[in-house]
């Protein structure tokens, strides 16, 4: 009797856990997957990717359903200064409200500037235009907290050879930048197949230590990779005060320049994952033609981020921690 008892109960405990587990496999989202950003709010993942000339929102209850999941357009523009390119878009909650982060430029310019949505309690909400948050070029806008303080990264032209670099700058009020300083440049080999560029910046914190991933190389080739900039105390304005390592991510089984990846934590906040986009195309893609993935991230036993490598899509994964 014992015995049978013991076998019912693993049998529904069995059943349970395949009806719960909360698997995925890559990609998430196959076309327009570049420059992806998403975030766990209430019930919800909601993902952004750049899907220019609109900014829409994916939300759905786990990372599978994502495909498939529930998604609207938030934004379009017509005005002509701000109507084109509008890439990577990144919603943050500051103050109780979220606020949607983006570049756009005039059709057929390299005009770009970083622009900022203001919504509602909700990512789901409805959006409007806030600003412009700077006059000068800048792509891939983030948000950085430092020691209780808010902190606005993008990628900038800098320096005598206008390199694509990283800023950061004082993030004053949601809208409004102040004081602003070189963060990186792409000094490194690894930084500069193709042109040279540093781009993408997204955060990261993990006991105590502070880490900030950002995108090397040119999009247009499969050396496209990701660099880190570990924060070691003093002031965050001051690039001597950041560290800096690379490549962590490189072309792998089949999935050719990875990057422009953004962090995010488990339901129950205890994973850290890397959500990056990445292409089938040998030389590199800079269009349409990138797709969405998510893996969990490791640490080194000196606590520094493992990212691993991209694995082959279709494997089957457990989803993140909490899901439902």
């Amino acid at each position: 009797m014992l015995l049978s008892i013991y076998h019912i109960l693993a049998t529904v405990v069995s059943v349970f856990t395949l009806v719960h587990a909360a698997k995925y496999s890559n990609p998430l989202k196959e076309v327009d997957g570049a420059d992806p950003f998403i975030v766990w709010h209430d019930g919800f993942w909601y993902l952004t990717t750049t899907t220019s000339p609109t900014i829409q929102i994916t939300r759905a209850k786990n990372l599978e359903s994502l495909k498939t999941g529930e998604h609207k357009i938030v934004f379009s523009d017509t005005e002509p200064s701000r109507k084109c390119d509008l890439w990577a878009p990144e919603i943050h909650l500051l103050d109780g409200n979220w606020y949607l982060y983006y570049s756009a430029s005039a059709c057929d310019t390299d005009s770009n500037r970083l622009h900022v949505l203001k919504g509602g309690s909700s990512p789901w909400d409805p959006y409007s235009y806030l600003g412009q948050m700077s006059s000068e070029w800048g792509i891939d806008g983030s948000v950085l907290i430092v020691n209780k303080r808010r902190y606005f990264m993008f990628s900038c032209r800098d320096g005598p050879s206008q390199d694509q670099s990283l800023c950061i700058a004082t993030l004053e009020e949601p809208g409004r930048l102040g004081e602003r300083r070189t963060l990186s440049q792409p000094s490194a080999p690894w930084e500069r197949n193709g042109f040279p560029v540093n781009e993408g910046p997204t955060a990261m914190y993990k006991d105590g230590r502070t880490y900030i991933a950002f995108s090397a190389s040119h999009c247009s080739t499969a050396n496209y990779t990701i660099g880190i900039l570990e924060y070691r105390g003093n002031d965050p304005l001051d690039m001597a005060n950041w560290v800096k390592s690379g490549p962590h991510f490189e072309t792998s089984n089949g999935n050719n320049g990875p990057g422009h990846n953004s962090f995010f934590l488990s339901p129950d906040q205890t994973q850290w994952w890397n959500i990056f986009h990445a292409t089938p195309d040998i030389a590199g893609n800079c269009g349409s033609n990138r797709y969405t993935s998510a893996q969990i991230v490791d640490w080194w036993m000196d606590g520094t981020p493992d990212l691993g490598v991209p694995e082959p899509l279709g494997t089957v994964y457990d989803g993140p921690s909490g899901e439902e």
